[in-house]
C-alpha cells in the first residue's frame, strides 16, 4: 500500500446534492492511497440521507456531529455524535440525521473508489428531484451500486 503527501483544508469546494440534504467533501481521493481507500466528509440535512443501497465497497462512518438513524443489514439503532458504524462490502445499509440541524460524518471507504466523480453523477441524476429507479439503478450499474429502498424516515427513530 502506498500513501502520497496531502493537505486537505476546509476551505475545499464542497458538492453539494440538495435532493438528498447533502454537501460533501472528499477529504483523501484514492490517487493518494494506491486505491486502498477514499476519505469524506458529510453533511446531512436534518431528515435526510442516502437511499437504502448496497456495494462492494466497505464503508466505516465516525459520527462528528448529531445523531443518526443507520439501518445496516436490517439491524436499526442510533448512532451519536463520537460513535463508530461499520458497513461491511456487500451490505444493505441506509441512514438519516434525525436532529433538527445539520449532522456530520467522517467515513472511510476501503477500497478507495472516484467518491467525487460518484457524487458529481449522483447529483446529475439527482438534479431534479427524486429519480425513477430505473433511472437510479441505470447510474448504480456504472459504479456496482444497488439501490434497494427509499431512504429512512427521521420519524422512523421514535
Amino acid at each position: 500500500m502506498s500513501f502520497t503527501f496531502l493537505h486537505s483544508t476546509h476551505l475545499e469546494k464542497p458538492i453539494a446534492i440538495p435532493a438528498i440534504g447533502l454537501t460533501l467533501f472528499e477529504r483523501v481521493p484514492p490517487e493518494t492511497t494506491g486505491s486502498a481507500l477514499t476519505s469524506i466528509e458529510t453533511i446531512n440535512a436534518p431528515g435526510f440521507g442516502p437511499p437504502l443501497h448496497r456495494h462492494r465497497e466497505t464503508e466505516i462512518f465516525y459520527v462528528l456531529e448529531g445523531r443518526y438513524l443507520f439501518e445496516v443489514d436490517g439491524r436499526r439503532f442510533i448512532a451519536n455524535q463520537g460513535d463508530v458504524v461499520t458497513a461491511p462490502g456487500g451490505s444493505a445499509h441506509t441512514f438519516v440525521n434525525v436532529t433538527d440541524k445539520p449532522a456530520r460524518q467522517f467515513i472511510q471507504v476501503l477500497p478507495g473508489l472516484d467518491a467525487t466523480a460518484f457524487f458529481q453523477g449522483l447529483g446529475d441524476v439527482m438534479r431534479d428531484g427524486k429519480p425513477d429507479q430505473a433511472a437510479l439503478n441505470r447510474f448504480g450499474e456504472q459504479w456496482h451500486v444497488e439501490f434497494l429502498g427509499p431512504p429512512l424516515k427521521a420519524d422512523a427513530a421514535k
